[in-house]
């Protein structure tokens, strides 16, 4: 038996083994995709997929020496889960025939929601999963997600974003996790956890700054300084890398210049020599021909193929290009040295082997199961609940029986529970005969369940008749926000990026109409990023909340199911008062000399109970620790209310006096605590003096002495309970091993 065979040999002598038998044409073809399903025509997928694809050589072609991966598969047009299992097995099997090792490809596919195929399971998009601020609940998605790929012959999902909220006229906003590096990190952490357990090679994206574009606008350059790309873009992709995410997607970004999917500094000096990645980088699709085709730093494909290739682009994806006969042509020409071949085939083939596909019982038969269960439902259904973000309320909510008007054609409309990358959204659109593939109720539907008495208007009838509904009804329900879409077809979802942050399409002049009346207005916003809003009776604040999201959402304005959804972006008092984060240092907030106040109406972390909760009693386990030390932060919480609800307790510190400027407020830990009426809680957060790090004036992140405040409650801008803890020795250098957590947890007062 070949060496490389043998299970029973650790991994790198098996992959070197292997790769000392192939033949260049054989290495290059490991480190390429294939969209075989696309059609080359780019007809309601992307800009630049027409050009990008034409010039993948024929299939026998393209498979003659091997496959590295096998592009989405399912995603690309409606298949039963069925037939696209079926497919993919026939697919590997003439891969494995046709190349001399009988190597199959990795197949991958989108999970951003949900696996991204006809019929499976439409979660809440990524922002939700912000504002449930539950990360055990995140992970258990996650796993149900990787275990559906798994079934039906998937190895690889496209999936956490990482990209920290920066600017939420970015129109992938709702792909983001929040504006806070700790949330994302806690949450896109625990995505990975459940990928990875169901045996999916989880893939962080985008590596790294994308979401930070100017103004807003996808694919633009970035203006980032190396201090907010270390405390603010990258510990969310530390974070993760810990739960074992084995691949890493380049982002778009051009930092300063240099666009990433060329920079050696990002991709292997901070990637792999700091952060300790081991695993496989992809392209973002067609991102290496972009350094030729938009970036305007190659010449030709081979030009782009050993720029990417030597920064620590792995494969490329979606469909070869670049790393084919050009790339072949530049090592042979000796533009680049076959060693950074070796090197990346070394990579892929190792992920490979791990994954058990160069074991010589391997089968690409798979197992195809049910995709939208009765158990991934209850997980979508309990997500979507606790994503519901209750603004404000002036005791309208919950609705009492009555005549109830609900206005807006998003209400009556299904595809407005989805993200752009929900299937039915992504590619559902273009294939209006096959269906949706899974049942999702509209917000009018799930209300009349529950209250008969109820009159719908679209917008289309016009303001007056909607003015002329609210003025009959007890109360009016106003549903605005987005539908989303790809590349302008839509009002969120990428590409689909905003001038500003006023409601799109007239809502705002809608609501401002009905708001006029006398009768309560619950202003009830759907959408894919924060918009400015005017104050109402009430105002309900949801992200594409995923297929059950209409029964969560009438189940919350019914009073059955208590909100406990917090905001994981601010919400803007001004439309134009962008870009702005709470993270911001005392100037980045309101002053005297600036005459635009960027305080937002709705700050991070708010949101609203039918209950009420007390906050007192905080107790330090000591007023002082070492730079390496850890202290115990408790406090007592009392739900006053009467009814049972749960209370997102959040700390928040701030460094007074520090070395460079740090922001006024910042996320240290947070905790969903159930409580029912009258009872109490004391929850402690074990916060370790390095999660007060930060990159200092050296370019070194170091934990400073000195007083650290403490603040603890209910949202960024509501923390009635304020402490501190002084930090004791020298500067203490930290670097990737810190620890990044604060545990926290809660158990029943005694008092």
């Amino acid at each position: 038996m070949e060496p490389w065979r043998d299970t029973a040999l650790p991994v790198e002598a098996r992959v070197a083994d292997l790769i000392s038998r192939m033949t260049l044409e054989e290495k290059i073809a490991q480190l390429a995709g294939v969209w075989v399903s696309a059609a080359a025509s780019g007809d309601g997928v992307a800009p630049h997929q027409d050009e990008l694809a034409e010039d993948t050589p024929p299939w026998p072609e393209v498979i003659k020496y091997g496959l590295g991966q096998l592009t989405r598969t399912f995603g690309t047009a409606p298949v039963t889960p069925e037939a696209g299992a079926k497919a993919l097995e026939h697919t590997q099997r003439e891969i494995m025939a046709t190349n001399r090792f009988g190597i199959p490809a990795m197949a991958h596919e989108e999970c951003l929601a949900g696996f991204t195929t006809w019929g499976a399971t439409a979660y809440p998009v990524p922002l939700a999963w912000g504002a449930t601020f539950d990360p055990a609940l995140i992970c258990e998605m996650g796993a149900r997600i990787g275990h559906d790929m798994r079934a039906h012959g998937i190895h690889q999902g496209l999936a956490p974003v990482l990209d920290v909220t920066r600017d939420p006229r970015w129109g992938r906003t709702e792909e983001t996790i929040g504006e806070d590096p700790y949330l994302v990190g806690m949450i896109g952490a625990q995505y990975v956890r459940g990928m990875e357990q169901a045996g999916i090679v989880a893939t962080l994206k985008h590596f790294a700054g994308y979401s930070a574009s100017r103004a807003g606008r996808n694919h633009a350059p970035v203006s980032m300084g190396p201090r907010e790309l270390a405390d603010v873009i990258l510990p969310p992709f530390e974070m993760a890398l810990r739960e074992g995410a084995r691949s890493v997607m380049q982002s778009y970004t051009e930092i300063d210049g240099v666009p990433t999917a060329a920079d050696t500094r990002m991709l292997t000096g901070l990637l792999r020599d700091v952060l300790g990645f081991k695993g496989v980088v992809v392209s973002d699709y067609f991102g290496v021909s972009f350094l030729e085709t938009t970036h305007g730093v190659a010449g030709d494909p081979g030009h782009a193929a050993t720029q990417a290739l030597t920064a620590g682009v792995d494969v490329e994806l979606p469909t070869v290009r670049c790393y084919g006969a050009p790339l072949a042509d530049a090592v042979r020409l000796g533009a680049i040295d076959e060693s950074y071949v070796d090197r990346a085939v070394t990579r892929v083939l190792s992920q490979k082997c791990e994954l058990g596909l160069l074991d010589p019982s391997y089968s690409p038969t798979a197992s195809p199961v049910p995709l939208d269960s009765a158990a991934n439902r209850a997980v979508a259904r309990k997500l979507a609940e606790e994503s519901v973000v209750l603004l404000e309320n002036s005791s309208v909510l919950p609705l009492r029986p009555g005549r109830i008007a609900v206005v807006g054609s998003l209400a009556d409309d299904p595809l407005v529970m989805l993200g752009c990358y929900s299937f039915p959204a992504h590619v559902g659109v273009s294939h209006p005969d096959a269906g949706m593939g899974i049942e999702i109720k509209t917000i009018v539907q799930a209300l009349r369940e529950r209250q008969p008495d109820l009159t719908f208007v679209p917008t289309e009838a016009g303001v007056q008749a909607a003015v002329d509904a609210a003025r009959e009804a007890d109360v009016c329900i106003a549903v605005v926000g987005d539908k989303a879409g790809l590349f302008g077809r839509g009002t969120s979802g990428e590409g689909c990026d905003a001038p500003d942050l006023r409601l799109p399409n007239g809502q705002t002049e809608l609501l401002d109409a009905l708001l006029a009346t006398s009768t309560p207005t619950v202003v009830l916003v759907c959408s894919g990023r924060p918009y400015t809003t005017p104050p109402a009776a009430a105002t309900v604040q949801t992200f594409f909340p995923g297929e059950e999201g209409a029964d969560a959402i009438a189940d919350v304005l019914m009073g059955q199911v208590n909100p406990s959804g917090r905001l994981p972006v601010s919400v803007p008092a001004h439309p134009g008062a962008q870009p702005s984060s709470y993270l911001s240092a005392p100037l980045g907030y309101r002053s005297e000399v600036s005459a635009l106040d960027p305080t937002p109406r709705f700050s991070f972390g708010h949101g609203l109970s039918y209950t009420t909760f007390d906050y007192r009693d905080l107790r330090v386990s000591s007023p002082e620790i070492p730079v390496d030390g850890s202290v115990d932060i408790t406090v007592t919480v009392t739900n006053t209310g009467s009814r049972e609800g749960v209370e997102v307790v959040q700390l928040y510190l701030r460094d007074p006096v520090a070395q460079v400027t740090r922001p006024q407020r910042q996320l240290a830990g947070f905790v969903r605590v159930p409580l029912e009426p009258g009872r109490s809680a004391d929850v402690t957060f074990t916060l370790h003096a390095d999660v007060t790090s930060f990159t200092g004036r050296d370019g070194h992140r170091v934990v400073e002495p000195g007083l650290v405040e403490l603040h603890v409650g209910r949202s960024s801008s509501d923390t009635p309970l304020t402490g501190s803890v002084t930090l004791t020795g020298a500067v203490r250098r930290v670097g990737p091993d810190r620890i990044m957590t604060t545990p926290a947890g809660y158990s029943a007062a005694e008092h």
